[in-house]
This record gives C-alpha cells, structure tokens and sequence, in this order.
C-alpha cells in the first residue's frame, strides 16, 4: 500500500478548511440527498463527502462505512485531494499497485472500484472529495464523470454557504456587541451630563430670584441665554437617552392591554392643559403588543402635535383601526404643518426643522427618528402627510404580535 503524499500547500489547506467550522458537526439533508444522487448516477453501493484534516479523513455524509473517520494515511481520498482539479478514477483497484494490498481492497468493504472528484474551493484548496465506490470493477462514462463534477461543485456550494453565514453571523454579534458598548456610553456621557447641567439650571434661575432687582438688563440677558442653552442642552440629552432607550424598549415582550386608557395615560403624562382638545377612539380596544415601544412612540407624537400648535385652541385626533395582521394609528393635528420639502428629511436623526415650539424651544431632531426606529423594529411602516398651516397627520402600522 502506497501512502498518500501531502499537498505542497498543506498549510493553508488546512486553514481553508478549518473557516467553513464543518467537521464533526450533525448528518444534514442537504449533502445526505447529493450522495444518493451520486449513488444514483453511479450505480453504486457507496458514495460520500469526505473532508481531509491534518490526521484523519472524516465523513460528512454517506452509507455503508462503518466508522465515521479513519486515519488519513489510509484513505483513498488523500490521494485524490493532491491533483485538486482532477478525478482520481481507479477501475480495479487490485490492478493498481498503490492499492493492490490495501487492507480495504483485500478486506472489508473489500472496496474494487473508486473514483473521487475533490472539492476544490474558489481559492483552489482541495478540501475532500465526493466519492463513489463498487465492490466490482467498474468504468464510468464521460457523462457520469461530469454529473460528479457538478455535484461537488454543489458540495462547495453548500459550504460556502455555510461559510457565509458564519461570517454574517460573526458580524452580527460584533454588531451587537458595539453597539450595546455605544448605547451604554451614550447612557453613561448623558447620565453624567444632566446632573451638572440640572446646577446649572437651577443656578441661574436661583440668582434671578436673589438679585433680579439688582442685576442689570445686560447681565440678566446673559443670565436667560445661560439658561435657554441648558435646556437646549437638557431637551438634547434627554432625547439621546430617549433613543437608546428604544433598543432596550424592543427586548421586552408583548403584553395585553386596553388603548384608550393606555392613551389616557400619556396624555396624564404629558399633562395636555385644557386649551388643547383631544380627540380618541370611541370604541376601547384590546392589544397585543410591546407596550413600552408603542408609548414612546405616541409620547413623541402627541408631545410633538400639541408642543408645535399655533393655533389658540390645538385639536389633536388619534384614530385606530385593524385587520387580521396589523393595527393600524393616525395621529392627527390643526398645527403649523410640514412643507412638502421638510417631509423628506424629518426622519432623519438630529435633523430639524428650525422652527422653535410654542413655548419658544427648538426640537432635537431625535424624537421622529426614535418613532421610526421603533416602527420599524415591529415591522411596521410610518408615513406623514402635511401642509404647511393646514396641520399634519402621522400614519404607521404595526405588524400584529403572533
């Protein structure tokens, strides 16, 4: 018996192999229904998908062997992977001296026929074969040769798929990990800056009262601009935290409840003073969904509809409908309106319109995306229609929870 040589490339064959994370892993359909093809085709008893590593030959799919693995010094296959762009194609191995006393050929399976076509990735490593095998000598015809060529090429297929996905998958995790560092940075900078800025705030307002007779008009202008940029700053920081706080919102589950009063709620909450005039579903309505989510989304809403009203009396309406896969919302407002120019970018993250509200603040430019964010993450959609005076109307719809 003659022992197979190793590969001039060996190294970085075995590194090629090692990325796709195949070895030792479960039986799987896909390469099990390629070998009877090649049994098929072939007409013979055994066929396999054999990958070669640094000591032994193991089995990725096949029949009719009674181990999953065997030492690489013995396995026909060794031989193969060294001309990685050609079949090794024996007809009688008893007739070939490489094999004659092979104990496979002169015991069992007591194997006569081989042919083995390697599985060559696209960097031309020769990572195994697909092989068929006959207790009888055999001759296969050209087209037989060829079906086996396309079959490995499918093997390949298969593991470069499976490659992909564990790089798409190694990303994704990284992704994550990055992300979840950049949300807590962000959590911890704006954490630590409203505690300064809440003394400076109250700082200023504090020498205002103590010594507003005695403060001049100039230093009293200095001290409201001090003030105005803190709550610039505040409003900044706090819709920062607002839109990390969504991702966290995603991961909890969805849960039962009732909408008008959970509508009524945030309206509490936003503590809507009676020159505005809201107007909610008749009917109540129970739903299914990430509670949490849908909150921020409506605060942003509904704060935005009446926080951007000028008119004397803000009439705001929220309306609600289904079907058998989504809940359908609209919030609607008699405010300034959007023109059809600004529609386009009032998603978009620290964007804003410059337009200060009716209290004289200007907006962030981070509450609309956090909406959009989130209706997305429920695999919704969210649109706006809007002219400018004539007030602005908020649609999305969310995918219903299964």
């Amino acid at each position: 018996m003659q022992k197979p040589s190793i590969p001039l490339n060996e190294k970085e064959r075995l590194a090629a192999l090692r990325e796709y994370q195949i070895l030792d892993t479960e039986a799987e359909k896909e390469f099990e229904e390629l070998t009877l093809l090649a049994s098929e085709i072939c007409q013979t008893p055994i066929s396999l998908v054999t990958l070669i590593d640094e000591k032994r030959q193991w089995f990725k799919a096949g029949a009719n062997l009674p181990a999953s693995e065997i030492s690489r010094d013995i396995a026909f296959c060794s031989h193969a992977i060294n001309h990685p762009f050609d079949p090794l194609i024996i007809p009688d191995m008893r007739a070939d001296k490489r094999f004659a006393d092979h104990p496979f050929v002169t015991g069992e399976p007591h194997v006569v026929f081989y042919t083995g076509i390697p599985l060559t990735n696209p960097d031309g490593y020769a990572l195994g074969t697909l092989c068929v095998m006959d207790k009888k000598p055999k001759t296969l015809t050209g087209d037989q040769i060829r079906s086996l060529q396309i079959l490995a090429k499918q093997v390949i297929q298969l593991l470069e798929l499976r490659k992909a996905n564990i790089m798409l998958k190694t990303l994704k995790e990284d992704l994550e990990a990055r992300n979840e560092e950049l949300q807590q940075f962000a959590y911890v900078v704006s954490h630590d800056i409203k505690s300064p800025l809440a003394s400076i705030v109250l700082s200023s307002e504090m020498l205002r009262e103590n010594f507003g007779e005695s403060i001049n008009e100039e230093n009293d202008q200095l001290l409201k601009v001090l003030n105005r940029a803190s709550f610039k700053i505040k409003n900044l920081v706090d819709g920062i935290l607002a839109y990390y706080r969504a991702e966290r919102a995603m991961n909890e589950g969805a849960e039962n409840f009732l909408l008008k009063p959970f509508l009524t709620s945030i309206l509490d909450l936003l503590r809507v003073s009676q020159a505005a005039d809201i107007e909610l579903p008749e009917e109540d309505h129970w739903i299914y969904l990430n509670k949490t989510a849908l909150e921020q989304i409506f605060v942003n809403l509904l704060q935005n509809a009446l926080k951007y009203n000028d008119k004397k009396k803000a009439k705001v309406v929220v309306r609600f409908f289904e079907d058998e896969a989504n809940y359908y919302f609209e919030v609607g407002d008699n405010g300034k309106g959007i023109s059809e120019k600004e529609q386009e970018k009032i998603f978009e993250l620290f964007t804003t319109l410059g337009n200060a509200d009716r209290f004289g603040t200007h907006g962030t430019g981070i509450g609309l995306s956090t909406v959009k964010k989130l209706v997305e993450k429920m695999s919704g959609k969210i649109s706006v229609k809007s002219k400018a005076g004539q007030g602005t109307e908020f649609s999305f719809h969310i995918k219903k929870s299964s």
